[in-house]
């Protein structure tokens, strides 16, 4: 049975009182929310005004108006002096509502000292509520099950604790949790009072590695509202009666989440820098201007090239209708005693300290990005600094993309400055909130091929093989099967490893992902197993390609073929073919075959004149060395136009025949991209206009 439900709700319905929620007294603190000013929020029993600090807005609430807690900074303080003075029995109650739940253990209204006096109501990871109260020097708890708390939907809360009875939770008005101890409670006067945050630094709740992660500060990700403390013991039948005489009214206001990926639909084909956003809390964070991001849209496809800060920038595949995959960075991390930081990757850049993009080219043509990274660790380290220097190891990744929506990734190091162990890739598609994993893949989820046309495909199954015995050798074309009409596809080059090619277990599929520390969240982590479907996630990974990597001049290298496509895996493996064993070629006068670079899935010419001719290139292609939709780069072509003839005949320019320029320091390179296949043998001219 799945015990992670879908959290979604199709209507919030957050209720208003007819009465106080209790009529008998007033409560010894009672922060309504109602109103903010300079900051200031009043506590209308005390007579008493508090400050919140961090980004904070108001909503509608269950009554009148709410406080929404941005999840990172939002916190309420109050001096111990000037807190309420708890005797006895007492009782806590509030109205909230949750736009994710927290990382771990995070108090709606606490007043402690570490575990040993005081008190705590708090919400948790998986939509609980609990209670922990210090009574005769014991730190006592009680928590209720998990998902009391669905997301987005005004729910009551109450806690009692009395000395003869112990510890009561309720939810809209129901008794959900109880804890039968006897006892005095140990009270923290001397501390301060804390709403919606925690009072210590804290890790995240169901982390991968203790020493890959750092304690940080979060708050509540969601709203509160009519807040109170009162000096005793609520009986149940105050709180189902106050309950009862509740209506309920229109929607909560915190809006489901989904990451950004720009426009629908087709768009210029091409580069541009934007400002995605995201929603309004976390876009909040980043003090940046109109210009972070970089988005590449296709005039012939629908799908998207998102390189966001939510990625870390790592560029992910988007099909039309929100279906997400990205992939790791060069990743590396020590063994043994050693290994006192967890992973080395982009995924812990959460600030985007190092990792930057920016547009190298962008033409009718081709478009090529460059993301720039440091692998750094969750304890802001970065790789393997040079003790003389403090130089660390940094990647360069271009990406080379063409119309076609396929495109070349190519990351590259200084040489000798990555070292091992190490991993170039695992393959990570993304949940947004409120989906599954079988909402983005289907459960046969990946098909792997060689150039040879062999091919298995890997599922979700029961009970999965550790190893499966009929895996095809020389495997270079990986395509996950998105429930949509585009896929995400790698291509290696020939001599990859291809690795973890195995079925999954079922249990896997009907999850909201696997791990929730990346993309999006800002926690110090680098691996946390998701609870709910309230956050992005990415899951999967499997297979993981070790590709061939090149050296020459200093610098290290791989190249992978990436894209989104609706093409077969026949035609997929024409494109292997045509890129790991292009066809000679043979050139009039007038330029040079500089050879084919996988690195920008490019013939590479060089004018030999001293200015652009008419230019004839013969392909020897057949059908191991296959045309497939070619890109040629002429460096010193000029700033001229061209005309294309294919086989003697003219071909319009468009979506078929495209042209570039890469303007250098000194000249001006032609980039030229033919939509075209063939196993045949084909002559293009192209003559200068």
């Amino acid at each position: 049975m799945n015990l992670l439900p879908h959290v979604a709700v199709s209507l919030c319905l957050p209720w208003i009182l007819t009465t106080s929620v209790v009529a008998s007294e007033d409560p010894s603190a009672w922060w309504s929310f109602d109103s903010i000013e300079k900051n200031v929020v009043a506590d209308r029993s005390a007579d008493r005004e508090d400050h919140v600090e961090g980004n904070h807005k108001l909503i509608g609430g269950a009554v009148g108006k709410a406080l929404q807690f941005d999840g990172f900074t939002t916190v309420i303080d109050r001096a111990s002096a000037d807190a309420p003075r708890l005797s006895g029995d007492f009782s806590v109650e509030a109205w909230v509502a949750q736009g994710a739940y927290p990382w771990n253990w995070c108090p709606i209204v606490t007043q402690q000292r570490d575990e040993q006096a005081g008190y705590a109501l708090s919400v948790g990871p998986r939509g609980q509520i609990r209670l922990q109260v210090a009574v005769d020097g014991e730190w006592q708890s009680c928590a209720s099950e998990d998902w009391v708390l669905p997301l987005r939907q005004w729910i009551s809360i109450a806690a009692t604790f009395h000395p003869d009875k112990g510890i009561t939770l309720y939810a809209n008005g129901e008794i959900v949790g109880s804890l039968e101890i006897q006892g005095q409670a140990n009270f923290a006067p001397n501390t301060d009072l804390r709403i919606g945050a925690n009072h210590m630094l804290m890790k995240p709740s169901n982390i991968h590695r203790e020493h890959g992660t750092v304690a940080s500060f979060w708050c509540l990700d969601g709203a509160i509202d009519e807040l109170k403390i009162h000096n005793r013991a609520l009986s149940p039948s105050d709180l189902a009666r106050a309950f009862e005489s509740a209506k309920p009214v229109a929607g909560c206001e915190i809006q489901p989440r989904r990451m950004p990926s720009g426009p629908k639909g087709p768009g210029r084909f091409g580069a541009v820098y934007c400002n995605l956003k995201y929603y309004e809390q976390w876009d909040a964070l980043w003090r940046v201007d109109d210009h972070p991001d970089v988005l590449v849209r296709f005039d012939q496809t629908p799908v998207r090239v998102v390189f966001w800060r939510g990625s870390r920038y790592s560029p992910a595949w988007v099909t039309n209708d929100d279906q997400w995959m990205a992939d790791q960075s060069v990743e590396a991390w020590k063994t043994g005693d050693a290994d006192t930081d967890g992973c080395f990757e982009h995924m812990q850049d959460r600030l985007c300290r190092y990792s930057h993009v920016r547009i190298i080219e962008s033409n009718d043509a081709r478009t090529v990005v460059h993301w720039r990274y440091a692998p750094v660790s969750s304890k802001d380290n970065l790789w393997n600094v040079d003790e003389k220097t403090g130089r660390a190891c940094w990647v360069d990744e271009y990406y080379t993309i063409y119309p076609d929506a396929i495109g070349v990734r190519k990351p590259t190091w200084m040489t000798g400055t990555l070292g091992n162990p190490r991993q170039f890739q695992e393959s990570l598609p993304f949940t947004n909130p409120d989906q599954y994993n079988n909402d983005v893949v289907e459960k046969e989820f990946c098909t792997v091929a060689n150039m040879r046309g062999e091919e298995l495909t890997l599922r979700f199954v029961e009970n999965p093989a550790k190893q499966l015995d009929n895996v095809p050798d020389e495997l270079t074309i990986q395509r996950y099967n998105f429930r949509s009409p585009h896929d995400p596809v790698i291509i290696y080059e020939t001599g990859n490893r291809m690795q973890y090619v195995k079925d999954r277990d079922i249990s896997g599929f009907d999850r909201p992902g696997a791990c929730n520390h990346w993309p999006v969240g800002q926690a110090r982590c680098d691996g946390r197993t998701v609870q709910a479907a309230d956050r992005p996630t990415h899951f999967l990974g499997f297979p993981i390609s070790s590709p061939p990597v090149h050296e020459e001049g200093g610098r290290s290298w791989w190249n992978g073929i990436y894209g989104m496509t609706d093409l077969p895996m026949k035609k997929l493996v024409t494109l292997a073919k045509s890129w790991n064993h292009p066809p000679h070629l043979s050139l009039s006068q007038g330029a040079e075959d500089l050879g084919y670079d996988r690195g920008q899935r490019a013939f590479v010419l060089s004018r030999t004149g001293d200015k652009a001719d008419e230019l004839k290139i013969r392909f020897a292609a057949d059908d191991n060395s296959p045309i497939y939709n070619p890109a040629l780069v002429i460096q010193g072509w000029g700033t001229s136009e061209a005309t294309l003839k294919i086989n003697g005949k003219e071909v319009s320019q468009g979506p078929n025949f495209r042209i570039g320029h890469r303007h250098g320091l000194e000249n001006s390179d032609l980039i030229v991209w033919i939509q075209h296949e063939t196993t045949k043998s084909l002559e293009i001219t192209l003559i200068p206009r």
